[in-house]
């Protein structure tokens, strides 16, 4: 690969390692926040788990990324996916778990802008609802299966240890599910601006063709590795135990429910056997990690009637609005400056 576009990708490279600093680490954080899975192993089992879903799942919910703004310059994709990860960065550093997805939407419609191209309202409205859409979800489905796992164990009655390490394998089991679908769903945020305008051929290895979009998916997941190794600590305690105290079942049931969420938008499977029975398809969206774990979470505090850190999430719902516009505004500038001051073609 040219080295001129490793410049280019360092953007994304950076973007995803802000995201794997701050939404990968949320398919553990509640198992590390409750102390039943070591750090080490959660960012382990994770950081596999992100690459293989990238690379075999990632091209769905990049699409839609796509029609919402046509990055076709390398230039302009370099632009756009630093406006976003530098947004992302600065939130994380603050310890808040805002969405990368909403900051490359943002980081979009600031190139849309820049450019005087048109956004696709219809596309748009897809993914705004989407948002709305996640943590309620999240919610009703944490909701459902605390009820069904807490009817199972009065049925089942185990020990208490036995419980403890079932609970220890489930969370395990939860997380690299969560992962894969992570992967699968958030890797259009990293890499989807880039998959038009990288000038990349196939490559076969093992007898298996690679395309240009998943190289850029496996790069994109290798930096999501590093950023959960590196940097996502933090943010896991912050989603893991600062909202509601958490016990090992109710943090089993917050990773499965984000899991199965994050699946649901990035499974292009599941959309076409909606429209084979009649139903209308799923959207394929880069969803938030971090909306779907705090969904689940607020979801079983309500149900169980748990005291919440109403101040902690007031923190994090200020991220979520403040970010998308941040990162339209640093978006706008930079292309403005990448343009005029280096001379590089963003249109």
């Amino acid at each position: 690969m040219d080295i001129a576009i490793w410049i280019f990708l360092s953007s994304g490279l950076f973007l995803g390692w802000s995201l794997g600093a701050n939404d990968a680490a949320n398919v553990f954080g509640t198992a590390v926040g409750s102390k039943m899975v070591k750090f080490s192993t959660a960012a382990l089992i994770c950081s596999v788990m992100v690459i293989l879903g990238a690379v075999i799942s990632g091209a769905g919910a990049s699409h839609t990324l796509g029609a919402l703004g046509k990055v076709s310059a390398i230039g302009g994709a370099f632009t756009v996916a630093l406006s976003a990860a530098t947004t992302v960065y600065l939130m994380t550093k603050a310890g808040l778990p805002v969405s990368t997805g909403q900051s490359i939407v943002g980081a979009i419609i600031g190139w849309n802008l820049f450019s005087g191209m048109p956004t696709d309202s219809a596309v748009l409205t897809k993914i705004l609802s989407t948002w709305v859409m996640c943590p309620i979800l999240a919610a009703i489905t944490a909701v459902l299966l605390y009820m069904g796992i807490n009817k199972a164990i009065k049925l089942i009655r185990p020990g208490m240890f036995q419980l403890d390490n079932w609970t220890r394998i489930g969370l395990i089991l939860a997380g690299a599910f969560g992962s894969y679908s992570l992967g699968a769903n958030n890797i259009a945020n990293v890499m989807g601006v880039f998959v038009t305008s990288t000038p990349l051929d196939p490559i076969e290895l093992f007898n298996i063709e690679f395309s240009a979009a998943m190289q850029l998916f496996f790069i994109g997941a290798v930096a999501i590795s590093v950023g959960v190794f590196t940097y996502s600590k933090k943010v896991m305690m912050t989603v893991g135990d600062n909202l509601i105290s958490m016990t090992p079942v109710t943090a089993w049931v917050v990773v499965m429910a984000h899991s199965i969420v994050l699946f649901i938008f990035s499974s292009q499977s599941l959309s076409n056997a909606f429209v084979d029975i009649g139903l209308p398809a799923i959207p394929l969206v880069p969803v938030s990690s971090s909306q779907a774990v705090i969904g689940a979470v607020i979801g079983i505090a309500l149900l169980k009637r748990l005291p919440v850190q109403w101040k902690v999430l007031g923190r994090v719902l200020m991220g979520w609005v403040i970010t998308p516009i941040m990162s339209a505004i640093a978006c706008f500038i930079g292309l403005f400056v990448v343009q005029n001051l280096f001379n590089q073609v963003v249109i």
